[in-house]
């Protein structure tokens, strides 16, 4: 058989009228098509695979056919978690990576009876190291871009800062508490004592909140670079006071815009290194969502709030970012609904020894959720350690506020 080669795109194929790839003129007996000698072809059988064109041109294959032909070789389940996006519209790529918690159970199990029964065999003073412990097990378990995170805090920090939080805080708490029973009028003293413990509570809430959040961040580091927190607590202190007053008059009405003040605040003023996370949320876009929860939470007897928290959730995520890159959350109001339903059976049938389950099913429920999208300058990044006591963790566990670590 007598094959013929295109003058213009130069593909190989049987005599014929015109070219079957871009439609040029062909003529075997023209000296401008150099005539080529070919070998049958063979018969394909039917067992054999049958496969896709194959390109004889000088000219490369078109890019999206390397594309296809690469992601059929490559298994689904050996992909990295850090992988490009392609964008059709754009003809770009984005990267996107993905928390990963390698924590089970079983192994968070032991470090639980371990803290129980060396808590109760030293009258609760191992609590901080057990408090500690934890904090260490969930930080190493956690893996971002091939790299763990890790935690230096120290139960002896958690416990001087307790002390301290108890002589500046609780003292003074405990004195207001029992002064009406020795003082008279007990009437009028017990109104100016309720008075001043009331406004204690108020700025001591939003301190605490602050001097944990600081105390956390500069004893978290990964690839070796602290977190840290720059706010001050007495601006903070200011928006949740403020914030609380406005709830009264407005019956509630006024909390997403409380939440989301709070948010920024805790979340603008924290660094990873030299570099700062940014919100750019506002709380008038969760109004509308936070109405219908209100509506609806009778009539759906309070599970339809859980749609509301992912909303929430998804919004502060979606409009964070950090250094060239933005967070996204997928998290949804059904799968959040079944995780808290799945943890509360868990801790019920159990009579509470699962609460180590419970906390690795809502590390992974996280992270699976939850994606960090675009290209991360990490090169810009610095280190850049701040100092921070305890004494604000102190002020958090005497309030009994220990809510564990988040960047939110």
């Amino acid at each position: 058989m007598i094959g013929v080669k295109c003058r213009k795109c130069g593909m190989m194929q049987m005599s014929q009228a015109t070219c079957k790839s871009c439609g040029t003129a062909l003529d075997p007996e023209s000296p401008r098509h150099t005539p080529v000698q070919t070998s049958p072809q063979k018969p394909v059988s039917p067992s054999s695979p049958q496969r896709g064109p194959i390109y004889m041109s000088e000219e490369p294959p078109p890019p999206g056919m390397v594309q296809e032909l690469a992601a059929s070789i490559v298994p689904e389940g050996s992909r990295s978690v850090t992988h490009e996006a392609h964008s059709p519209a754009r003809g770009t790529a984005r990267r996107v990576h993905q928390l990963i918690f390698h924590g089970k159970g079983g192994s968070f199990l032991g470090i639980y009876i371990v803290n129980i029964l060396l808590t109760l065999l030293t009258l609760g003073i191992y609590y901080f190291w057990g408090k500690t412990r934890i904090r260490s097990y969930m930080m190493s378990q956690t893996e971002f871009r091939g790299d763990r995170f890790a935690y230096h805090g120290t139960g002896l920090e958690l416990l001087i800062g307790f002390l301290k939080a108890t002589a500046l805080f609780g003292v003074p708490f405990a004195a207001l508490i029992i002064a009406p029973e020795f003082l008279e009028p007990r009437e009028m003293v017990g109104a100016v004592a309720g008075f001043v413990a009331t406004c204690m509570i108020m700025v001591a809430v939003p301190v605490a909140m602050v001097g944990a959040r600081r105390y956390r961040l500069s004893r978290t580091s990964w690839r070796g670079i602290r977190f840290s927190f720059r706010g001050s607590a007495k601006e903070f202190v200011k928006i949740f006071v403020s914030g609380s007053l406005l709830m009264i008059p407005t019956l509630g009405l006024y909390y997403p815009f409380f939440k989301t003040k709070k948010h920024a605040f805790m979340l603008s003023h924290s660094y990873f290194g030299n570099q700062r996370f940014q919100f750019q949320g506002r709380g008038g876009d969760l109004f509308s969502s936070f109405l219908l929860a209100l509506l609806l939470f009778l009539p759906t007897l309070g599970i339809y709030w859980f749609w509301f928290l992912a909303k929430k959730q998804r919004y502060f995520w979606n409009h964070t970012s950090f250094a060239g890159a933005r967070f996204r959350s997928t998290v949804t109001g059904g799968h959040l609904f079944l995780l808290k339903v799945g943890n509360l059976l868990l801790l019920l049938l159990s009579l509470g020894f699962a609460w180590p389950w419970v906390v690795v099913r809502n590390a992974r429920f996280a992270f699976r959720y939850l994606t960090c999208e675009g290209t991360l300058d990490l090169a810009a990044i610095k280190h850049q350690a701040q100092t921070a006591s305890a004494t604000g963790e102190g002020i958090s566990s005497f309030l009994d506020m220990d809510a564990g670590f988040d960047f939110g």
